[in-house]
């Protein structure tokens, strides 16, 4: 670890040298690039200094108790070794965190994506209670977050909506909610009291850049029609709503949230390029996941994440094996606890990855 530490020093020094450079200053998008990649080595190289203040003093109580005759330095020495070495745990299980490998994806704006699935009505209903789940969070952490598409449930909520949340981190924390949501109650159309199982799928994509995801225009087909709202009301009667389809793929997205046709269009094109990158994505996690296999899952739709029981108020991630019983909170946002403990174990599995010792 020492020596992963020096390196990253020597490349702190080095952005710090080029971030006031006069043609590095001037071209903005350079950097930006610079300057976050110093505030990210800033707060490891400032561990790592503290961590080896902490290791000098030690290996100075230590001389001390080894040579010293006078009971009062030694006393001294003892008591300064008691303080010193649960501060050198507690900065190297710091260090070991922030060596982890960062998904650079991570900061970004995502894509939300809720299906129904199996469950009929209900399905469509519980894929309603997610969105206004994720909606409570979003707006406990801050966020942004609209409906782009939809396609309403025929007794309630949704078969299918996508919408997209900005703000800080969205990606990082919303990422371990893709995968197969499951919930058991009685449903409002059930007549005889018995409880059903129903499940939805969430799909969570990093919006992309341009300039990350390249598309040849000539790959694209674009087609406009009349945005309408949901539970069928019209938002304008004008053909402002955009499809587009990747023909080499097939891929379909929409767009109908704005009235403006070009942002629509605009919005339309950034899911598509998430979509596209998720694609070249899986196909990379295909090829090393023999190599790894997370214990938060792969967030792939046919994992089974998490049960949602109404009888018993339980909510229960499969992956990490926790469970509350709290599920009218959960379901109104307060997620967080969830999200911590997946971070957590997926940080576990990344410092066995990288060997991080």
């Amino acid at each position: 670890m020492l020596e992963k530490l020096e390196e990253i020093k020597k490349r702190f020094e080095e952005v710090s040298h080029l971030i006031i450079q006069p043609e590095i200053v001037s071209d903005m998008k350079q950097y930006a690039k610079l300057n976050k990649e110093y505030k990210d080595l800033d707060k490891i190289v400032q561990q790592y200094e503290a961590y080896k203040l902490v290791l000098a003093n030690l290996k100075s109580s230590k001389e001390i108790l080894e040579t010293e005759k006078d009971e009062e330095f030694r006393e001294m020495a003892k008591m300064e070794l008691d303080e010193l070495e649960p501060q050198k745990e507690t900065i190297e299980e710091d260090l070991k965190q922030l060596l982890i490998p960062k998904d650079p994806a991570d900061e970004k704006n995502a894509i939300l994506e809720i299906r129904a699935g199996a469950g009929g009505d209900e399905s469509a209903i519980f894929a309603g209670d997610l969105f206004r789940m994720y909606q409570r969070y979003a707006e406990k952490m801050g966020w942004k977050i609209g409906i782009t598409d939809f396609v309403d449930g025929t007794s309630g909520g949704f078969s299918k909506l996508v919408a997209k949340v900005e703000g800080e981190d969205v990606y990082g924390k919303l990422k371990y909610e893709s995968g197969v949501h499951r919930v058991q109650r009685v449903p409002a159309t059930e007549s005889q009291g018995r409880v059903h199982t129903s499940v939805s799928s969430v799909a969570v994509l990093p919006e992309m850049d341009d300039v990350e995801i390249e598309l040849n225009t000539a790959d694209i087909r674009r087609d406009e029609f009349c945005s309408s709202g949901p539970g069928g009301q019209s938002v304008n009667t004008t053909y402002s709503a955009i499809r587009l389809t990747h023909l080499p793929t097939g891929l379909v997205v929409q767009c109908q949230d704005e009235k403006s046709k070009l942002k629509n269009y605009d919005k339309a094109l950034k899911e598509l390029k998430s979509r596209l990158y998720a694609i070249e994505l899986q196909k990379h996690n295909d090829e090393v996941g023999a190599k790894r296999k997370s214990m938060v899952g792969s967030g792939d739709r046919s994992d089974k994440i998490r049960t949602y029981n109404y009888p018993q108020g339980r909510v229960t991630d499969h992956r990490i094996g926790m469970t509350v019983y709290n599920l009218p909170a959960v379901v109104d946002g307060e997620i967080g606890e969830f999200i911590e403990n997946l971070r957590i174990a997926d940080n576990a599995e990344r410092m066995k990855e990288g060997n991080v010792e």
